[in-house]
């Protein structure tokens, strides 16, 4: 026997690894900071989405419900398919089909900025052409209002690119979905079999780090990608006439995805040449068996078929069901997720119209300030939990005190905002039409506000009775004069006079940071609280159904509902071609009350979970009860065999 033989028996490492032993793609490092970068220009794009939804909503007519739907759209191919990756999870080669779902990613950002290209330049009501002003935004009584350039707007309205445009970003959002399922389950059990026992808590708390702050990217890039006009590649600088405060404002929506599917394309490329195993690091330290043996003795363990794993999937999930303690916890932390889904979807747009701020200004609000210190409050929380050694009980008063805390730090939100302005002939409510402006011929879809000299605002000019217009060195309007609805100097300036508060938005976004730290300290010690009081066998089963409750209970009814309550606060329509499209102007005290009192009630109910988990235990602990959730009943190798077929 050759010194090679001696090597190969006394190194079955080597053996098994022989020429790519120490090549970059069998590093468990370099696997570690590929799958970080991955997940966080798809949580980028998760959270850019969310950023631009507001944009997307005014850009093309949607409702807030509409909004709502496709904002949750992401979720329903990620639920349908989640319960396939722990049948499949140990079948298939992890690494190729994380970069399959990169690249699945990356098509479905593209097609996100389909509809973009697809149609035409964004058109809106009133607008000033390059050569002139458009005198048909002006009082004219002399002669009807001529209808031609409106019919063409309409025909092309009615285009059929113009038609596919929300099923284009719905299939969008479901194929973002479908992308998602296999990358970080694949990715955390891959490093999970392949780094030693010391390092692996360090590999998945960087995950998990990057996890809790891409969507916080994806907000500051929606922040930065906003401040573009929507069509500066089809239009040059001049014929740009609007701004960023102008309520008709249209931002690059589309620029983000671009770049987003930039990353996720560079971010799937390497998971192309990563091996299905690789040496495990530190193997000669480690006790455990190999990585190939181990996948060996799995797959001989559970050569289950599909039926027996859909057949064993209900019994299990409904045994898990049956613990109080962990339904009570999975509840309130489906409150808190529902919360968080209305927070992260529309409270951009509640700054931007509550304190008549632009669209980059309320989403940088969102990503740099609310999620990191909800990032924060998730860090703390573990650390408090960990220094104080709770266990179960105390976990339950520590979630208990924190809500109880952002109950008061939350309720204040309702009082800090803003009355809507006065705005002639729509608020307040009940106001009849201008009779000065009758006569005027205004087009019933005019909408380009103007404020008066009197503080009252106006839907266009010509609903102010404005006949003139001032023009500035760079064509755009200046002021409107001869206003005949107007008091005093009769003058109307472009633009909305807002709500008339900004000096309460510095408290209002201290408050609200303030609340989503508190209420996020009670993520760690429910999570823990679930891993405690399940079998120990049942936890990862366990978490996979929480989270399979957090997409169907929250995720996605969630922003639906936060969506349709807003639109029940729309006083004026927006319509265009005969179609009702966007919200032009809210009752600005009913979209506060509604919105956060719907998050209160949230709260509320996660505060009831909590409490009455506080309730099971003292009971328990008071009284000797058999195995928590009928566990004793199920004999122990059928019940083997089952979570076999269940490995999550």
């Amino acid at each position: 026997m050759g010194a090679n033989d001696l090597k190969m028996t006394s190194d079955p490492e080597e053996s098994r690894f022989p020429a790519q032993r120490r090549s970059l793609f069998n590093n468990i490092k370099f696997f570690v900071f590929c799958h970080s970068l991955l997940q966080l220009a798809q949580l980028l794009v998760s959270g850019y989405m969310k950023s631009s939804i507001s944009t997307i909503e005014r850009r093309y007519g949607f409702s807030s419900q509409k909004s709502g739907i496709l904002a949750s759209f992401n979720e329903v191919g990620n639920t349908v398919l989640i319960v396939f990756v722990s049948f499949l999870g140990s079948r298939v080669h992890r690494p190729r089909c994380i970069g399959g779902g990169a690249l699945l990613a990356c098509l479905a950002s593209l097609i996100m900025a389909l509809p973009h290209f697809l149609g035409g330049v964004y058109e809106y009501t009133d607008s000033i052409s390059s050569s002139g002003v458009n005198r048909s935004s002006l009082c004219q009584s002399e002669s009807p209002v001529s209808t031609s350039s409106s019919n063409q707007s309409c025909s092309r309205q009615q285009s059929g690119a113009q038609q596919g445009v929300y099923p284009l970003l719905l299939m969008g959002q479901l194929l973002l979905g479908i992308a998602a399922v296999p990358i970080q389950p694949f990715g955390i059990s891959y490093i999970d079999d392949h780094a030693s026992r010391k390092n692996s808590p360090l590999y998945l708390g960087i995950l998990l780090a990057v996890t809790s702050i891409g969507p916080a990217f994806g907000f500051i890039s929606g922040s930065l990608m906003l401040r573009f006009y929507v069509d500066f590649d089809k239009i040059s600088k001049d014929q740009i006439q609007l701004n960023h405060k102008d309520l008709r404002w249209v931002g690059a929506w589309w620029l983000g995805f671009l770049v987003a599917s930039c990353l996720l394309f560079l971010a799937a490329l390497p998971y192309l040449f990563f091996p299905r195993s690789i040496p495990k690091e530190d193997a000669e330290d480690d006790v455990d068996s190999t990585p190939d043996c181990k996948q060996q003795l799995q797959q001989t363990e559970s050569e289950t078929s599909l039926l027996q794993f859909l057949k064993s999937f209900p019994r299990i999930a409904l045994r898990t069901l049956r613990s109080p303690i962990y339904l009570l916890v999975v509840l309130a932390q489906v409150n808190l997720a529902a919360l968080l889904a209305g927070l992260a979807t529309f409270m951009a747009k509640f700054i931007e119209r509550q304190f008549s701020q632009t669209v980059s200004f309320s989403t940088m609000m969102i990503g740099g300030v609310c999620i990191p210190l909800a990032v924060l409050g998730t860090v703390l929380g573990g650390v408090l939990m960990r220094r104080l050694s709770l266990s179960v009980g105390g976990a339950s008063k520590l979630c208990t005190s924190a809500i109880l805390l952002c109950i008061v730090s939350s309720t204040p939100l309702l009082l800090l905002g803003c009355s809507t302005q006065r705005v002639a002939g729509v608020f307040p409510p009940g106001s009849a039409a201008l009779s000065c402006s009758t006569s005027c011929r205004c087009p019933a879809e005019a909408f380009n506000p103007v404020c008066g000299s009197d503080r009252v605002e106006y839907r266009s000019p010509c609903h102010a009775g404005c006949r003139n217009v001032e023009i500035d060195a760079d064509n755009k309007p200046s002021n409107y004069t001869e206003c005949g609805c107007v008091g005093g100097l009769r003058i109307a300036s472009p633009g909305t006079c807002g709500s008339g508060c900004p000096h309460l938005l510095l408290p209002f976004v201290a408050l609200l940071g303030v609340t989503s730290f508190i209420a996020s300290f009670c993520q760690t010690p429910s999570v823990m609280m679930i891993l405690r009081t399940v079998p120990a066998e049942d936890k990862s089963f366990a978490v996979g159904v929480q989270y399979m409750l957090f997409r169907v209970l929250a995720f996605m009814p969630g922003p639906v509902l936060y969506g349709s309550v807003i639109d029940t606060t729309c006083i004026l329509w927006g319509r265009k071609c005969g179609k009702q499209t966007s919200c032009q102007y809210y009752d600005l005290d009913r979209f506060r009350h509604r919105f956060l009192g719907l998050q209160v009630v949230f709260v509320c109910g996660a505060l009831l979970c909590f409490l009455l988990t506080i309730v099971v235990l003292r009971r328990r602990a008071s009284q000797p009860q058999p195995q928590e959730g009928g566990y004793e009943t199920v004999s122990a190798p059928y019940k083997e065999k089952e979570l076999e077929a269940i490995k999550t």
